[in-house]
């Protein structure tokens, strides 16, 4: 693997910054950082230009409806990569990887509909000939990820974040998304600093209640802002799926260990009898190594664990990878 420059601390202090509220004012993370307003915008705009870093907007996949999955598709050796492409291209997939030996592929589906999420787990993948496996889990419930502030970049003091931080609701009632919300969710799912001008031009709405609304989603729990990076960037060379099996008693409470570990940027309970699963990055196998034997280790609810390297990552939540460099998919 290329050696890959890894981001200076205030490059570091700034994605923090957007982690923490992605449509933030430069304004204001350059008073909590204690820099100059056209310190972080030229910093911002060097990483979003150069591909590194994208602040997206998305929907909270159970608030507003979608079927989501997770799936383990096993293909032939010589067509796993072509078919992580294909599956990377679709808008209903995201957080595509090539895992183990380099014939495994984790995915996620967020299909708007369950005869679509039903075409593609019964009809089209089954249908593809380099596929030899599927396995299908549903997400139950997120213990980090999403809305949930990974801790794992900790260049901000506690007062810095919270000077950052805004309310989100983790709970409440289903939210249906008219046309106009759509069309403003497809915006920022590509760029989600958009000024409230793009906004209003893609919706139909006016700026205020464009403002107005998106207030309404956030703060409503139905749309959070997230930041696509590498996390080679950020000094983690390793990473892995983690399957754990815990009994049903105890999976709320291995679920929330799991989520408080810095080394760990999701968490969720699925079906299946691997009901735990998590994503772990660390700086090197050194450190999965000891994050295994003390982190996991210390948690005698887990009974057995799977843990599936990951050897490269195809696609994030929205953006295709190209080595570190975030790519638009094509329309």
């Amino acid at each position: 693997m290329n050696e890959v420059e890894e981001l200076d601390e205030l490059d570091r202090a700034v994605v923090q910054a957007l982690m923490i509220d992605g449509r933030a004012a430069f304004s204001r993370i350059a008073e909590v950082l204690g820099v100059s307003d056209q310190t972080v915008i030229r910093r911002y705009r060097r990483m979003r230009t150069n591909g590194l870093l994208r602040v997206i907007g998305l929907a909270v996949g159970h608030r507003v409806g979608l079927f989501e999955s997770w799936l383990r598709v096993h293909c032939k050796p010589d067509a796993a990569l072509a078919v992580a492409d294909a599956l990377a291209r679709r808008p209903d997939i995201a957080w595509v990887t090539l895992n183990s030996g380099g014939t495994e592929i984790h995915c996620f589906t967020k299909a708007r509909t369950r005869e679509d999420r039903d075409a593609l787990l019964l009809e089209k993948l089954p249908g593809t000939r380099q596929v030899t496996a599927i396995t299908a889990h549903s997400k139950l419930r997120m213990f980090m990820g999403g809305p949930g502030q990974w801790g794992g970049l900790d260049v901000l003091s506690d007062a810095q974040v919270a000077a950052l931080e805004r309310p989100f609701a983790e709970s409440g009632a289903q939210v249906k998304l008219d046309e106009a919300e759509l069309a403003l969710l497809a915006v920022l799912a590509r760029d989600g600093r958009a000024g409230y001008p793009e906004l209003a031009r893609a919706t139909g709405l006016s700026e205020s209640t464009v403002r107005r609304r998106l207030d309404q989603l956030q703060a409503g729990g139905a749309v959070f802002f997230d930041v696509e990076i590498d996390p080679l960037l950020l000094g983690f060379h390793t990473q892995a799926a983690l399957l754990a099996t815990v009994a049903p008693a105890d999976l709320a409470a291995a679920g929330a260990a799991l989520g408080s570990h810095p080394e760990v940027p999701f968490a969720a309970a699925i079906t299946g009898s691997a009901n735990l699963l998590a994503v772990v990055i660390c700086r090197d196998n050194d450190a999965l190594y000891e994050y295994l034997t003390e982190r996991i280790g210390a948690l005698p609810a887990i009974r057995q664990l799977e843990v599936v390297p990951v050897l490269r990552t195809v696609k994030r939540a929205g953006m295709l990878m190209d080595g570190v460099r975030l790519v638009d998919p094509p329309a």
